[in-house]
C-alpha cells in the first residue's frame, strides 16, 4: 500500500512540475480567437516591462521562443522565470493579450 500512496505522491509532483493545466503560448498565438474571454495560464520569462501613466505590461517569452503580451498592475523583473494567469483579450489597438489576475 505504501508503493501505491508513493506512486501516486510521485505523479503529482511530476505532472505538477510540467505545467499541467498551462496553455502553451504557442497554442495562443495559433489559434487566439479559441482563447479570448478565457482564463489561461502561461509560463515563460520575463521581457520588455513597460509603464505609460495608469498603463503597465510586459512579455513572457517561452523556452521556445513564443511571445505574449501580459497587461497587469505590478511589473515583475526582467528576466525572471514566471507563471501568470488571467483573461486571454483582443483589443483593436492592443491586439491579442493577457489580463494578469492581481
Amino acid at each position: 500500500m505504501k508503493a501505491f500512496y508513493a506512486a501516486i505522491l510521485f505523479s503529482l509532483l511530476l505532472f505538477g512540475c510540467m505545467g499541467i493545466g498551462e496553455t502553451p503560448i504557442k497554442e495562443l498565438k495559433d489559434n487566439p480567437d479559441k482563447y479570448v474571454g478565457q482564463k489561461v495560464t502561461v509560463s515563460g520569462t520575463v521581457e520588455n516591462t513597460i509603464k505609460l501613466g495608469s498603463l503597465s505590461g510586459y512579455s513572457i517569452v517561452d523556452e521556445n521562443g513564443n511571445k505574449i503580451t501580459a497587461s497587469s498592475k505590478s511589473l515583475p523583473a526582467e528576466g525572471s522565470k514566471k507563471t501568470i494567469s488571467g483573461v486571454f483579450m483582443k483589443d483593436s489597438l492592443f491586439g491579442y493579450y493577457l489580463q494578469v489576475s492581481e
